[in-house]
């Protein structure tokens, strides 16, 4: 897939998806007029240590709003199962999130909606283990514990990486820990293995020491996805469609200002920035319209999870699919 490069394949990738999103809304509701314009409303983002956080830091998003009488508030979450379980009770309204837990919302029944996606991003996430571990290769994982967040994106990756090495699922023994709990139990040695994204796995590498027995690259894609509520996204398409653009200009201008974006990174998350700088280096950017092909890559692991007995149902995640889709 190729990322938005210009002015143009910008507009133009707005107008697909999220002119898509517009027209579900005009089949759904009345369209937004000037007297709705002035109607207070608001806009409750779940965010995660991403250009979300950065967005926030800047305060454009508010400043685009404001004329259409649009508040925002953030809540930031640990990781994407807990923001889809938030979006589930009605708690927020958008949302990043990777890959696995989409499909884990949608098996519980969210009325979630994909509305853009990341480029693949497979150098982002990987297997840690101690520098003093005896761990060399994926093989060696067999019978080890191994520490990561249940239901994330390296969930997925996991299992395409042990299947990949001929291990099953059920070779390794599993310890579902968030983040932070996983870097503790990586600490003080009581897990083998810790499989992780960035930023906590560049902070491993630069302050713990931690090696990489194998990243995601030729095994996953790790895209992330924006959300929101199908019923958020049918009232408010204007709301959405300036926040994907907010996102987009964020993406393009760290594209271009990796060491900035590293600076502006470092003082939201509170890290060391040669720890941000180490996971922008391996960053991918460019902002994409939901297509079927990537719906498909999302199916192949609904249906993965689902053999695995992870959800309960089949899943089908065309469901989730904004309207008029590519």
């Amino acid at each position: 897939m190729s990322t938005i490069n210009t002015s143009r394949d910008r507009r133009a990738f707005l107008k697909l998806s999220l002119g898509a999103v517009a027209a579900a809304a005009s089949t759904a509701v009345v369209p937004v007029s000037l007297a709705q314009a002035a109607t207070p409303r608001t806009l409750r983002i779940g965010n995660q240590k991403g250009y979300l956080n950065l967005l926030k830091g800047r305060g454009t998003l508010e400043k685009r709003l404001a004329p259409l009488n649009v508040s925002v508030s953030w809540t930031e979450f640990a990781a994407g199962p807990v923001q889809l379980e938030a979006l589930n009770v009605g708690s927020i309204d958008f949302g990043d999130v990777g890959e696995a837990p989409p499909i884990f919302a949608q098996a519980a029944g969210a009325p979630l909606t994909y509305v853009a996606a990341t480029v693949t991003r497979p150098q982002s996430e990987a297997v840690l283990v101690p520098p003093q571990s005896t761990i060399r290769s994926v093989a060696d994982l067999k019978g080890k514990r191994i520490a990561l967040n249940k239901g994330s994106n390296v969930h997925y990756f996991l299992v395409k990486l042990l299947r990949q090495h001929g291990l099953q699922y059920s070779d390794v023994n599993l310890v579902f820990l968030a983040p932070a709990d996983a870097r503790a139990a990586f600490e003080r040695a009581s897990i083998d293995a810790w499989v992780i994204w960035d930023p906590f796995f560049a902070a491993a590498e630069k302050s713990l020491g931690a090696r990489v027995i194998a990243d995601a690259s030729g095994v996953v894609g790790n895209r992330a996805y924006y959300f929101s509520s199908q019923t958020y996204a049918a009232k408010n398409p204007d709301v959405i469609r300036i926040l994907i653009e907010e996102l987009d200009k964020v993406d393009q201008w760290g594209k271009q200002n990796k060491d900035q974006l590293a600076s502006e990174l470092a003082q939201l998350w509170g890290l060391p920035k040669p720890v941000v700088d180490a996971a922008v280096g391996r960053q991918q950017f460019g902002t994409q319209p939901i297509t079927r092909a990537i719906l498909g890559e999302q199916q192949q692991i609904a249906d993965t999870f689902l053999d695995l007995g992870l959800i309960p149902k089949h899943v089908d995640v065309l469901k989730a699919a904004p309207p008029n889709l590519a």
